[in-house]
């Protein structure tokens, strides 16, 4: 009876063509509500924006950062395409990881943050309605037109991102946390995690403190308007923070070395070395892009008065961008140098 070698079905490579397919399709129709009324604003369009709403007053800042926020989000309908097609395997690692860790980190919060917001309202639990004499930013319609594009985007591009990942660098997160081949192995990468770790304290401290009822730092609008959504999303501040910092431990130490006996029993033995990456790799990018981009909006948003941003609001902003930045110099260096190793013979 002879033997015949298996052949790979092509069922499987089929069903993953198609998957992309759909998922670039999905992702890139999410993008149009919000590109359209970014088109609007900037041809002067007003839709959406109410009378005495802050925008209105600096008009050719506003056409400034909606043509850069035009850019960004034209970047998802890229990373989709290369995501999905196969000319995407040719582009080298870092121009496909930098700008896919920017969309975790901006998309992120959206996609926890705006469900919760919307439970909170269903609920009761936050009124959605605004003290006297605050001025409106936007239509409240403009946000249940954005926001569920937003999240439909980050699910696709997720997606994408995972099925393209597994396929290209998987060997890069095999292993095990605390193994050591799965620690950060220079010595200027540990210092800059460490030091990312150490940072995190800032941030957590201050998002903590505002979400427990204390307004210190906040300017005075922020203050008087402050409620259950806004504490909610201090807390999300929080959560991304300390995941940053459970995701860089556990890559410079055995995790059950971390805890004290009797709790030990509760951490797997053998945590796989994707989790910590996960965990410092969207929590970084989460902490660091809102940082980065909540500073930019402060720096050119043009608000005097009330309305400015405490010099504490600023610190944490900035702290923020820098734990992002190490955190992901960190991770860069991390992957190159397992890349390397893969390739040596």
């Amino acid at each position: 009876m002879s033997r015949t070698t298996p052949t790979p079905s092509p069922v499987a490579g089929d069903d993953r063509a198609t998957a992309r397919r759909t998922l670039r399709t999905v992702a890139v129709a999410a993008c149009v509500p919000y590109l359209s009324l970014k088109a609007a604003w900037i041809a002067g369009s007003r839709v959406g924006i109410p009378e005495g709403s802050v925008l209105l007053a600096h008009e050719t800042t506003m056409r400034v950062v909606n043509a850069a926020t035009v850019l960004m989000d034209a970047c998802v309908v890229v990373l989709a395409l290369l995501l999905s097609r196969p000319w995407g395997r040719r582009v080298p690692s870092w121009l496909l990881a930098l700008p896919m860790w920017a969309a975790a980190g901006l998309l992120t919060p959206i996609m926890a943050g705006f469900p919760a917001q919307v439970v909170l309202r269903v609920t009761g639990f936050a009124s959605g309605e605004r003290t006297p004499g605050e001025r409106p930013f936007l239509d409240e319609w403009v946000y249940f037109v954005v926001y569920p594009g937003f999240i439909v985007q980050g699910l696709a591009l997720g997606a994408l991102f995972v099925l393209y990942a597994r396929e290209r660098w998987a060997h890069l997160w095999r292993g095990l946390a605390g193994e050591p081949a799965g620690r950060l192995p220079g010595r200027g990468q540990r210092i800059a995690v460490v030091a990312a770790a150490l940072l995190a304290a800032m941030p957590i401290t201050v998002h903590l403190m505002w979400a427990t009822g204390h307004r210190s730092g906040l300017s005075g609008a922020l203050g008087r308007q402050y409620d259950a959504e806004a504490a909610v999303q201090d807390a999300a501040w929080v959560l991304y923070a300390g995941a940053t910092v459970v995701g860089v431990v556990l890559l410079l130490a055995r995790p059950e070395r971390l805890l004290p006996r009797f709790a030990r029993a509760w951490v797997p033995a053998r945590t796989p070395l994707w989790l910590p990456l996960l965990l410092a790799g969207a929590g970084s990018a989460a902490v660091g892009c809102w940082g980065g981009w909540l500073l930019l909006a402060s720096a050119v948003g043009g608000q005097g008065g009330d309305q400015a941003a405490t010099p504490l609001m600023l610190v944490t902003y900035a702290v923020q961008m820098i734990i992002g930045l190490l955190v992901l110099g960190a991770g860069a260096r991390f992957f190159s140098g397992r890349a390397a190793a893969a390739r040596t013979p």
